[in-house]
């Protein structure tokens, strides 16, 4: 296997509003998001309808729902072989701990790298804050606290498509459909996920549509390297 493949896990979140509706906050963080919602929007009159919409992509006013994890590995012919698998608890905690315990029951400590598409702006700090939220320490792999800039193992394809570049945000959507990978969006996208939760209670809907992205984002990085894609029955979800 591609030395540039060992130990590399390939993440994507789920992101939810703390609570389901803006009124469900404890006093101090409705005042907090009426703030935060003003600097955002100054036209915004409407705070509980702004913190459906938007308060799960801040780690203050948000939580993690759904972790989808995955990795390559070779089966006994020497075939690149994909595995992904999503972890989602309600209890956002409960969920923090299972997904440390998983990379540290399936990967070397000091050794794993991550990946993931606007990983670096949101997903692993994202993590990290809502960890420290829990009460959870960080591992080593997330806690990149003084460390130099080569010693953080963190790949981020939409940092690595815009080479340089600081200008524009690529979807992973977009990026899947040049690069002629199927896409992800099957009756769901990153926008209706709040709706798909509280409202709908599609959970597993939601679950699905994490494992589709860390399938398409797997994909991407291969492409992204000149390395070939899995036979499609090489490619399997848990």
């Amino acid at each position: 296997m591609n030395p540039l493949l060992k130990n590399l896990v390939f993440i994507d979140i789920e992101t939810v509003s703390l609570t389901h509706d803006f009124h469900s906050l404890p006093p101090r963080l409705q005042e907090a998001w009426a703030k935060k919602s003003f600097q955002l929007d100054t036209e915004k009159k409407d705070f509980a309808a702004h913190y459906f919409e938007k308060a799960a992509i801040y780690a203050e006013f948000g939580k993690v729902l759904v972790i989808g994890i995955g990795f390559f590995h070779e089966n006994e012919q020497k075939e690149l072989c994909l595995r992904v698998k999503a972890l989602s608890n309600p209890d956002e905690k409960t969920l923090l701990v299972e997904f440390c315990q998983l990379m540290e029951k399936g990967f070397p400590p000091t050794d794993v790298a991550l990946c993931a598409h606007n990983g670096k702006e949101f997903d692993f700090p994202y993590l990290c804050r809502r960890m420290l939220v829990n009460g959870i320490s960080l591992p080593n792999y997330l806690n990149i606290s003084g460390k130099k800039p080569w010693e953080i193992r963190h790949h981020d394809t939409l940092e690595m498509w815009k080479f340089g570049d600081r200008k524009n945000y690529t979807s992973l959507d977009l990026l899947a459909t040049i690069f002629n990978i199927p896409s992800s969006k099957n009756g769901i996208d990153g926008s209706m996920v709040n709706h798909a939760y509280y409202n709908d209670k599609k959970l597993d809907s939601i679950v699905e549509y994490c494992k589709r992205d860390v399938q398409v984002l797997a994909q991407l990085f291969l492409k992204m390297h000149n390395i070939p894609l899995p036979k499609e029955e090489n490619m399997y979800t848990l």
